[in-house]
């Protein structure tokens, strides 16, 4: 889908990848606080290739990502420059809580929107052919047609999976976190909650906070009081109650234990069935999960299938580094995992 005009040439290869590299880390730093809608990301060129503004869908009922781009471009006084939209995901096509995007971005200086990923939401998709149609008509690329930019669509991809996982299959990404010693034990030496590095921390709580709910099992509950909070790195501002669910078959959830989480700012439920799991996720509006659990758990969960990536930290031992890896239940490349744009981009 594309069509041509004069003036309008495309600027360099390299700059659109470095637009959208600086698009997915905007978008990336608002993983967690955009649920149920998805973390996308905006970025405007002049016709040069020169960076004007960069803007990131901040929360659910807020202005989407193109709206936060054109805005910072008209406050800085350089909208008329705009020549080039790079956009992480198909912008969208409805009437929700916020006009089209697609029509804001019809209406704006541009002349060339590339999309970094089709909107897999039948209620929000055709924003591409909406632009690429009718009055003033723009041309619209997709990253995936340029075989330079292909390790970018990867990125699109990880950045959209929770809410494609949510909006298709009816339940959110599950990502389960690891951590292993030298000796392939979660335990940590007595007196301490952990054993792995700083480094290794502050990803596990980046993920902490990207994430829009916490599973774990009553085994760690009863064994280690853990808070889930987020430390070592800030959290979003003014986020909601997120859902932090227990597997618990027997009912032994202390009540002390859940009124201090309910007061760290989480809304506890207690889930019976592993099976139930996805589902009750899935009505809740999550799109990504994190899974921080005992062994006994994790092995359940592997047995079920129900992940869609897991990070292992591997302690690295005496003041060595920490050994990261991260597994995709489907798919070829740990590229296409959220977490790996944590690795990333994470701050």
């Amino acid at each position: 889908m594309e069509t041509q005009r004069a003036g309008s040439a495309s600027p360099p290869l390299a700059a659109i990848k470095e637009g959208f590299q600086q698009a997915i880390k905007e978008a990336t730093r608002k993983m967690g606080a955009t649920a149920p809608n998805p973390a996308v990301g905006c970025a405007l060129l002049d016709g040069e290739g020169r960076l004007l503004a960069v803007g990131a869908h901040p929360a659910a009922g807020q202005p989407h990502a193109e709206v936060m781009a054109l805005e910072q471009a008209r406050q800085k006084g350089v909208l008329e420059q705009a020549r080039t939209a790079l956009v992480t995901l198909e912008p969208c096509n409805h009437h929700g809580r916020t006009p089209p995007c697609s029509e804001k971005l019809k209406n704006s200086p541009v002349q060339t929107v590339w999309i970094g990923a089709r909107d897999p939401n039948p209620q929000a998709m055709g924003g591409a052919e909406y632009l690429a149609e009718g009055a003033s008509p723009k041309i619209v690329r997709f990253l995936a047609d340029e075989p330079e930019l292909r390790s970018l669509v990867q990125e699109c991809k990880a950045l959209l999976a929770p809410f494609a996982s949510r909006v298709t299959r009816g339940r959110p990404w599950l990502t389960v976190k690891q951590a292993l010693d030298g000796q392939g034990s979660m335990i940590p030496p007595q007196g301490r909650k952990t054993f792995t590095s700083p480094a290794s921390l502050r990803l596990a709580h980046q993920l902490r906070r990207a994430c829009d709910a916490v599973v774990t099992g009553i085994g760690t509950v009863l064994a280690d009081d853990p808070s889930f909070t987020v430390r070592h790195v800030s959290d979003h501002e003014g986020r909601a109650p997120r859902p932090l669910i227990v597997l618990d078959r027997q009912g032994r959830l202390p009540a002390a234990w859940r009124q201090a989480r309910e007061a760290d700012g989480f809304h506890v439920e207690q889930c019976h069935d592993l099976s139930a799991l996805p589902a009750l996720l899935g009505q809740m509006g999550v799109n990504w999960c994190l899974i921080e659990a005992g062994p006994a758990l994790l092995e359940s969960v592997r047995e079920a299938g129900l992940w869609d990536d897991w990070l292992t930290i591997h302690h690295g031992g005496k003041g060595g580094e920490d050994h990261l890896s991260i597994i995709l239940r489907e798919g070829n490349s740990e590229n296409e995992s959220p977490v790996q744009l944590l690795r990333r981009y994470g701050e």
